[in-house]
C-alpha cells in the first residue's frame, strides 16, 4: 500500500503541474489546446483548493476537541 504524501509535498506537485499547464498554454497551436489546458487549470486549482479546505476543517475539529475536553473537566469539577 502506497503511504500517505504529506499535504505541502502535494502542494508543491500541484503548483509543478500549474506551472507545466502554463508553459503548454503559451505552445498550444489551437482552440483545442487552449481549452483542454484550461480545463486541467481549473482540476488541478480545485485539488490545492480542496487541500487547502481539509486543512482548516483538521484545525477546526482540534479547537472544537480541545473545546469540548474543556467542558468536560469543568463539568467534572
Amino acid at each position: 500500500m502506497k503511504k500517505h504524501v504529506p499535504s505541502e509535498e502535494m502542494k508543491k506537485d500541484l503548483d509543478n503541474l500549474l506551472s507545466k499547464l502554463n508553459a503548454m498554454e503559451i505552445v498550444a497551436k489551437d482552440e483545442f489546446q487552449i481549452n483542454s489546458v484550461k480545463v486541467l487549470r481549473a482540476l488541478v486549482e480545485g485539488q490545492i483548493h480542496s487541500i487547502n479546505e481539509f486543512e482548516h476543517l483538521k484545525k477546526a475539529i482540534d479547537l472544537l476537541t480541545l473545546q469540548l475536553f474543556e467542558v468536560q473537566n469543568k463539568t467534572r469539577s
